[in-house]
């Protein structure tokens, strides 16, 4: 297998270590197999490609498209730094609302997998980050929601996580409902 799994603290979600061959010419490893990704239960068709590039301080999220056009992700960070975060959206799950984070590098090579009913979005912790995440649907516009990324209530801890001043954010972004406020379609 080209990677190890490692569980994250809210079901479903999982943290791959892949297996990285460095030498004096650089390095290689395997970042997707279809087979291996479903020996470990993701079975997924992954259908579209995201990449962004982002400066530091930088905040995308907290972004999920509704069913029927939800998205589970396959995520890493390609160069650079960023604190990956995940809230829980699934209206039946004993974690919702609750929120993982994790930081994803090109120096471990860490990748996260988000199955659908969670909302996800990422802060760039260095100058330039490149963020890479396959989706298992297309983006659908018509079904793309939010939660607020400063809602109390969610209880992340952004500064803690590495922001440094005010956060970038898109007008779009700072729209979004609290949780308090929001009607999960999951």
């Amino acid at each position: 297998m080209p990677f190890s799994v490692l569980q994250a603290p809210i079901p479903g979600l999982l943290v791959l270590k892949p297996k990285v061959f460095a030498d004096a010419r650089g390095l290689f490893m395997e970042s997707y197999s279809k087979r291996d990704l479903a020996d470990i239960g993701i079975a997924y068709d992954f259908l579209q490609d995201n990449l962004s590039i982002s400066c530091k301080n930088t905040l995308r999220g907290m972004h999920f498209q509704a069913p029927p056009y939800a998205q589970a992700k396959l995520v890493t960070v390609l160069r650079g730094a960023a604190v990956d975060v995940v809230v829980d959206i699934r209206r039946q799950s004993a974690f919702y609302g609750r929120h993982f984070a994790i930081e994803l590098n090109d120096v471990d090579r860490l990748m996260l997998f988000i199955p659908q009913g969670f909302a996800h979005g990422f802060l760039a912790l260095t100058d330039e980050c490149t963020f890479s995440y396959k989706c298992t649907d297309y983006y659908a516009p018509a079904a793309e929601g939010g939660l607020a990324w400063d809602d109390p209530d969610l209880n992340i801890e952004w500064q803690a996580l590495g922001l440094q001043g005010e956060a970038l954010i898109s007008e779009k972004d700072r729209k979004h409902p609290r949780l308090a406020d929001f009607v999960s379609p999951f």
